[in-house]
């Protein structure tokens, strides 16, 4: 329930900051991000009462008697009463580059806009220019911005969709019906976002597993149950449920785990070996015609119950599922070329985290002994210097970071890894690097990424930076928000070349939020030669997690451990940021 009252709160955030309240949404959104990332399940806080929920970071009495009420009522009064103020889509609208939360109040004021189909009108009208405060222009940006907005309405991150199809999947391998059951589709490709969230079980029962599935505690309704196939919403996600039988169930998992254009491919290869593979197997249909053919399960059946099966039948080696997106992965797998991807256990260390000394919501200390606990051999702090784009003004100017390289290295003191001082500085305009190039000598780890002008072709900015001599990484590149911003285009190529001449890594950043380096951006980037980070971005022990993510995304860009930084020894790390 973290992340569901943790939205609520960013809900309510939004909608003071609309009605024009100045101090209260930045304390909702601190609480919210804090209750997220809060290791403790908030129900069984709320049962103590008041002040346990107060004892989590940046929630004060107010705020835990929300959380209360909700907890014990599924509502908060004074949440409805804003949504009957201000009855607007505003997680939508606000999609919308150019589009705050106070824009929106403005609108719905003057113009009655609620949708994003309201504002598509009101702005095809000529209406928004007419404003106070807008313009052509802007009306223009505006009606730019919209078919993105409505894409990334529709879907949801992937660090939202994949917990939730886990714990579904959790549930279902429990029922005693459930001889199989995984996830497929997108978010098995682990894809930055998702739609709809996609389940494939296998049976002999499937009566009782669409029972179980529709009782599923919880769901808030029913969509629709049939005999074999299911929908249910789960907090406004739609989960899909498919049964198959288990002989079936591999073939099934290859077909619904996609992607089309790698479906297509394997069903080419499929017909030149007279071979016809889809949802119910792989059959041999050489001495069928074509009429025949038309029958799904007509043929010899040579595969299906497991998927790796369905891949040797078509003398391939079975494709990773993140690989399947139709890059050349076919033609690997069929000439035993496929990289050799790397996993979760193979990272070593953070080199891109954040404290309180920036806009962190813990110690430097904590951040530390936190990344031991997590199983880490090294972290580096790396709080933000001072710099556009900087949110609340938090970023270290060139004394405090000196300042606070001795905060580290007491740090590392207590703990036993390695710890290493760093900056996460602005990247400017023109490329140029927001910090004196003395105090960034003095630093083990810079990381430079852009915050601000995020918008047009980024690619001679970064390449600037990423030839300064102390610059280690360039963070989160193409500066994108999934479901927010779209980010600036970059010549990928061109800088992984200068990334590579210049021993500076490109990072994936593996906040849900980013995941930036995409996947198809990192293949590219390693084809080139660049080195590749992935870090959490962390700004709370919790956080950690999210290297899952990171990992994820760079076997989507094929990445093998020696493609990435920090898969190295403290010791090999340290050589390389020297």
């Amino acid at each position: 329930m973290n992340d569901e009252i943790a939205s609520l709160l960013e809900e309510f955030a939004l909608l003071l900051d609309a009605k024009g309240v100045d101090y209260k949404p930045r304390a909702y959104e601190r609480a919210a991000e804090s209750i997220r990332d809060h290791t403790v399940d908030i129900e069984s806080l709320a049962a103590e009462g008041k002040g346990a929920v107060a004892e989590i970071d940046d929630v004060g009495d107010a705020i835990s008697e929300k959380v209360i009420e909700y907890v014990e009522t599924g509502e908060i009064a004074e949440l409805t009463e804003l949504r009957a103020e201000l009855p607007v889509e505003m997680r939508a609208l606000t999609r919308v580059e150019g589009v705050g939360p106070r824009t929106v109040g403005q609108l719905y004021e003057e113009l009655g806009v609620q949708t994003l189909d309201d504002l598509e009108a009101v702005a095809d009208a000529g209406e928004i220019q007419e404003l106070t405060g807008f313009g052509e222009k802007t009306q223009a940006n505006i009606l730019d911005g919209i078919p993105f907005a409505r894409e990334a309405h529709q879907r949801q991150l992937l660090g939202e969709a994949r917990p939730r199809g886990e714990r579904i999947r959790a549930y279902l391998a429990d029922q005693p019906a459930v001889d199989r059951c995984d996830l497929a589709g997108s978010i098995r490709r682990w894809k930055p976002t998702i739609g709809d969230v996609d389940v494939l079980v296998g049976s002999d029962d499937p009566t009782a597993v669409v029972d179980a599935f529709t009782t599923y505690p919880e769901a808030n309704d029913v969509i629709e149950a049939g005999t074999t196939k299911a929908s249910i919403r789960d907090d406004a996600v739609r989960v899909d449920l498919r049964v198959v039988a288990p002989e079936e169930f591999g073939a099934a998992l290859q077909y619904f785990t996609g992607s089309k254009g790698h479906n297509v491919a394997v069903r080419n290869r499929a017909i030149d070996r007279e071979l016809k593979v889809n949802e119910y197997g792989a059959f041999d249909v050489s001495g069928l015609d074509e009429d025949e053919q038309d029958d799904q399960r007509a043929g010899e059946v040579v595969a299906g119950e497991r998927e790796a099966k369905m891949y040797e039948e078509l003398s391939m080696a079975w494709v990773q599922p993140e690989l399947r997106e139709d890059r050349g992965e076919v033609e690997a797998a069929a000439t035993e070329d496929l990289p050799d991807l790397i996993e979760p256990a193979d990272i070593c260390g953070d080199i891109h985290t954040h404290s309180q000394w920036s806009d962190g919501t813990t110690s430097i200390e904590e951040m530390v002994a936190s990344a031991s606990t997590f199983g880490h051999e090294y972290v580096a702090i790396t709080d933000h210097a001072s710099g556009p784009g900087i949110v609340g003004g938090v970023g270290l100017d060139d004394e405090e970071i000196r300042e606070q390289i001795t905060a580290v290295q007491n740090a590392e003191e207590e703990v036993p890894i390695e710890v290493f001082s760093g900056i996460e500085a602005n990247i400017e305009a023109g490329g140029g690097i927001s910090v004196g190039d003395d105090v960034l000598n003095d630093l083990d780890v810079v990381v430079a990424s852009p915050h601000s002008e995020l918008d047009g072709d980024g690619t001679d900015r970064l390449t600037e930076a990423a030839r300064h001599p102390a610059v280690d990484v360039i963070g989160h590149p193409t500066g994108r928000k999934l479901n927010q911003r779209e980010g600036m285009d970059i010549d990928i190529s061109h800088l992984a070349s200068v990334a590579a001449d210049h021993d500076t890594a490109l990072e994936i950043n593996a906040n849900p939020h980013r995941l930036d380096l995409s996947g198809r951006l990192v293949q590219r980037a390693i084809d080139a030669g660049a080195p590749i980070v992935i870090n959490t971005d962390a700004h709370a022990p919790a956080s950690y997690d999210y290297i899952r993510y990171g990992v994820h995304t760079a076997r989507r860009g094929w990445a093998e451990p020696a493609d990435v930084l920090n898969t190295w020894s403290a010791s090999d790390l340290r050589s390389f940021l020297s």
